[in-house]
């Protein structure tokens, strides 16, 4: 069972600055799905995936959004409790860390 469902403050750092997102994960009987809303726009997030790792929870997923910018982002994190910490992919740009908290379990 993944501990990742709840509510996320997350910032990534890019080379344009730091861009922050609240990302909701939820659990029912299809698995996990989720939200993230950020720049005056909410999206779906796709293919999320759970693997247990040393001390936590890898949890990759993929998401578009349109602004700032039209990106398709690929990202690939550990969640520690209530903490999240990895990086993000947009196409051949170069990685971007991100880090996050629970706001709400």
């Amino acid at each position: 069972m993944s501990t990742l469902p709840g509510t996320w403050a997350l910032t990534m750092r890019t080379p344009v600055g730091s861009i922050r997102a609240d990302l909701t994960f939820l659990a029912d009987g299809e698995g996990l799905r989720g939200t993230a809303t950020g720049a005056d726009e909410t999206v779906e997030l796709h293919d999320i995936a759970t693997s247990a790792v040393d001390g936590g929870e890898r949890v990759t997923w993929r998401q578009s959004i349109t602004k700032p910018l039209r990106l398709h982002l690929n990202f690939d994190v550990v969640v520690t409790g209530d903490t999240m910490t990895g990086h993000s992919r947009a196409g051949r740009l170069p990685r971007s860390s991100v880090s996050g908290t629970r706001v709400t379990g």
